[in-house]
């Protein structure tokens, strides 16, 4: 049952079919108790004609022989004050449901013309005057055997005041077979017809799902197949029906592409980063094996410069991998002008100016540390002789910039620089230029903050880099 359930078309034509199922049961049953309702209805006020036509000849004095009591063979008595049966129909042979058992005619409880004067009221307490028929009727079920035939019926007691025979009662019965028949054809109808009906809709409904769904399992059969094959340049099929199929399509091929320049891009980091650290792990083994075999060669600077350059970039890959896999800042207030500050003591050539008083942003302390640090390194790499920082609010945000005297930065080159193991004077030696992580890192350590990183031109001639960040709203208003 699980695994029929486990398909969505089947999930849906179920649904579909017990909604149906339930809305047709709710209104059959609603019709038949509508037709019900009103056959009784039509019986009862047939039943009432018949009594009052009966009643009005006893109204006008009509002897019992004389009345109409075998009109369409329906059941009709005739009853007295004290309950007595003073006329029926020829052919009644059984009757049940009017309180009056009997089918043959008694002789009147008082003579006729002599009546008692204290009876004026009929048994509902309706006040007749002699000639007059009541008006309230009383309605009830029962059976009656006429000629042989048994059948059901509705009674109409209505009552009539006579001159010289008191108040009386005329019970006059209609038939309930129309309302029987008609009642069981339409829940026959009903019992053949809903199946029937259901049938369809749980065909429709399968077929329908299965076309709507036919996309889906495309999208689903072209992504086992990527998976299989681990190529993602493969796209899936997207159907031209503009529907929410068409826009799951749509982004599961932005999502592939994403990935696939996402894995791109990692095996570029990780070819670069391999071709990297060859260079200094040659370099650090080449010389362990000099010195190996002649201690007096052994060049103990270039080792540990070659160590510290090695520490450095294992560093700044394990930060990169760290911001790639989605790492967040920690949610620190960073006084951003005291943190300049420290990363320009003790380098020549820095100046800072920054706002009076701090100025906080929210995020960690040794992520934009790093960040100001690295534009350091890059400025003094490319000034002449002076760089300067600056720290400032602009509005809601905190801008650092750091800007050279330098040659600057070519426009066509402004967004390269930022690219990882991008280095653009390709002359530089690998020992003066570092390994082109530097501005990567900043970068990517800013947007993370929920900040950019963009390079301009610098008043003095050279690169202006420019870090904006979002200002602590709350430490501002505590500095205030």
């Amino acid at each position: 049952m699980s695994r029929l359930l486990g398909s969505v078309r089947a999930r849906a034509t179920l649904a579909a079919t017990l909604v149906v199922a339930v809305a047709l049961v709710a209104a059959g049953t609603a019709v038949l108790l509508s037709l019900r309702s009103n056959l009784l209805g039509e019986a009862g006020t047939q039943a009432e004609r018949s009594a009052r036509e009966v009643a009005t000849e006893l109204a006008v004095g009509t002897p019992y022989a004389d009345l109409s009591l075998d009109v369409d063979d329906r059941p009709v008595q005739v009853v007295d004050d004290d309950g007595v049966l003073v006329a029926a129909g020829e052919d009644l042979e059984r009757i049940t449901g009017t309180g009056v058992d009997a089918v043959k005619p008694q002789p009147a409880a008082s003579p006729s013309g002599e009546h008692d004067d204290d009876a004026d009221d009929d048994d509902s307490g309706e006040s007749l005057e002699p000639g007059e028929i009541g008006g309230r009727i009383t309605v009830s079920d029962g059976t009656a055997t006429i000629d042989g035939d048994t059948e059901d019926y509705r009674f109409a007691a209505v009552p009539v005041k006579t001159e010289d025979r008191g108040t009386l009662t005329v019970y006059a019965g209609a038939p309930l077979s129309a309302e029987h028949g008609a009642v069981n054809t339409a829940l026959t109808v009903m019992l053949i017809g809903f199946p029937l009906l259901l049938a369809v809709v749980a065909w429709v409904t399968w077929l329908v799902t299965r076309r709507a769904l036919r996309p889906v399992e495309g999208i689903r059969r072209e992504m086992a197949a990527i998976t299989a094959s681990e190529d993602l340049a493969r796209r899936v099929p997207v159907p031209g029906t503009h529907d929410e199929v068409a826009r799951l399509a749509t982004t599961t091929n932005e999502t592939l592409a994403a990935l696939e320049s996402s894995v791109e891009r990692q095996r570029g980091f990780v070819a670069d980063a391999s071709h990297e650290l060859r260079s200094p792990i040659a370099s650090l083994r080449t010389q362990l094996e000099v010195a190996a075999a002649h201690p007096e060669l052994l060049d103990l600077d270039g080792a540990v410069a070659d160590t510290v350059r090695l520490q450095r970039l294992a560093a700044d890959l394990l930060l990169l991998a760290r911001l790639d896999a989605g790492e967040r800042p920690a949610e620190a207030r960073v006084d951003l002008a005291a943190l300049a500050r420290e990363a320009a003591e003790g380098r020549t050539g820095v100046s800072v100016r920054g706002a009076e008083g701090p100025v906080s942003v929210a995020g960690s302390r040794g992520q934009l540390g790093r960040v100001l640090a690295n534009l350091l390194d890059n400025a003094q790499r490319h000034a002449r002789s002076a760089v300067e920082v600056t720290v400032r609010r602009d509005g809601d945000a905190v801008v650092a910039a750091v800007a050279d005297d330098g040659d600057g930065v070519p426009a066509a080159d402004r967004g390269r620089i930022f690219e990882r193991f991008v280095r653009l004077d390709a002359a530089r030696s690998r020992d003066d230029g570092g390994a082109g992580l530097g501005l990567a890192i900043a970068r990517d350590v800013a947007v993370r903050h929920g900040g950019t990183l963009t390079v301009h031109d610098a008043p003095a001639g050279g690169a202006l880099f420019e870090l904006r960040l979002p200002g602590d709203r709350a430490g501002t208003a505590r500095d205030m």
